[in-house]
């Protein structure tokens, strides 16, 4: 990671697509904003861009074979991604894509991905049906859980002529989403801040067997966590039922129950500053839990009486303390803004995330998110992509330190 006084040292890898021209174009971006950039391609990728382009423009070898006769570095598919903030690849076409995700190492390019320990960003560029295609779609899932940022392809007409999704993102969103990567890994502004987040799905027991829950795997809350752990946070998590694993170097508190959470989150509250209600509550229980298991032969229907759970995100906004920022998430099927609008006004809350479950790629047990975001006390919105949650997280962390802000020069 660089420091105070070094550039942000980027290695630009560029596999072979039509689109391996625009790479250009996104390094002289970087460049711009103080970026150091290396640059490595793949055979087929110098048949679209010669790497003497690159080499005039950064001034350093490009990179295309470990063993060609003028390659000043022997070990070079170690030493490239060496002490980088960041490894991006621009185009990765769909070739590229399935030797990431399955560990294929048969080139430079490849090789480096395995040996480097830096954060991954892919602009992946390719024909409709190529992005669309099941196997595809299983390397997209895979890379997404082990870490790699994607800057998703846009709907336009393609090299084919064929219209549909596929075509590269431009080139600034491109070095946007890259240097806000940057930014997010190098600075540590959340320092000072505790955040206490409830992540997963309750369980509210019917018999010593059964129970009512839902379908929340804890991506989401996670991804929060961790995020908010790396750019400096002290974090504590009250976690329910989830179906991945925690982040490290956090603290967890079990919170099976909506009564466990809520008696959990009651006892932290006091040090937060910052509480996020990620954890999908149930709001009902059964009014009584029978000690022994239901025997299905002696009864042809069973009826449940349930008793609404306490609400955890109204009496942690209730039981604030001066400082402290209260955020909760809207996840719903109809008028998502509307609902998440009333929901911020009843429970007195300074953010609200909202997100319509329905959508492709969007809610439970998934590795993206589509959302907006809506702040207190203004008409503003922020209406955001398909991305993945770890980008989605760093997006509303944004938020949370701009109210941080605004309330800080409020009070001067």
């Amino acid at each position: 990671m660089s420091d105070s006084n070094t550039k942000f040292r980027v290695s630009l890898g560029v596999s072979g697509g039509i689109a391996a021209y625009k790479a250009i174009e996104v390094m002289r971006l970087l460049q711009k904003q103080g970026c150091e950039v290396s640059v490595a391609m793949t055979k087929h990728a110098t048949e679209f861009v010669q790497p003497l382009t690159f080499r005039a423009l950064t001034e350093n070898y490009v990179l295309v074979d470990d063993y060609e006769p003028n390659n000043p570095d022997p070990i070079a598919h170690i030493n490239f991604s060496k002490d980088i903030d960041l490894f991006l690849i621009v185009p990765a076409t769909a070739n590229i894509l399935a030797k990431f995700a399955n560990g294929i190492a048969d080139d430079f390019l490849t090789s480096t991905y395995l040996a480097s320990s830096a954060p991954v960003m892919v602009a992946p560029a390719m024909n409709v049906k190529m992005w669309e295609h099941p196997s595809t779609q299983r390397n997209i899932e895979t890379l997404r859980k082990d870490g790699v940022h994607f800057v998703e392809p846009v709907s336009g007409e393609l090299a084919c002529k064929v219209f549909g999704k596929g075509k590269l993102e431009d080139v600034e969103p491109i070095a946007s989403q890259a240097l806000s990567l940057l930014k997010a890994a190098d600075n540590q502004d959340l320092q000072g801040e505790k955040f206490l987040l409830t992540v997963g799905g309750t369980r509210e027991a019917i018999d010593p067997v059964r129970f009512i829950s839902n379908r929340s795997s804890g991506k989401m809350g996670f991804a929060l966590a961790e995020a908010a752990r790396n750019r400096g946070a002290d974090v504590t998590i009250v976690v329910g039922t989830t179906s991945v694993e925690p982040p490290q170097n956090v603290k967890l508190i079990s919170g099976v129950s909506a009564k466990e959470m809520y008696e959990s989150v009651m006892n932290k509250l006091a040090k937060a500053t910052v509480f996020v209600g990620a954890a999908a509550v149930s709001d009902y229980r059964p009014k009584e839990t029978v000690t022994s298991k239901i025997k299905k032969e002696q009864n042809d229907s069973l009826t449940l009486a349930l008793e609404k759970t306490s609400d955890i995100l109204a009496d942690v906004s209730k039981n604030r303390t001066k400082d402290l920022l209260v955020v909760g998430f809207a996840a719903e099927t109809n008028n998502v803004v509307e609902y998440a609008k009333s929901k911020m006004e009843k429970k007195n809350l300074d953010l609200v995330i909202a997100n319509d479950i329905t959508k492709k790629g969007a809610g439970f047990n998934t590795d993206t998110n589509i959302a907006t975001i809506i702040r207190k006390h203004s008409n503003q919105m922020l209406d955001l992509p398909l991305m993945s949650k770890k980008d989605l997280a760093n997006k509303i962390l944004d938020e949370i330190i701009s109210i941080r802000n605004s309330k800080t020069q409020a009070a001067k």
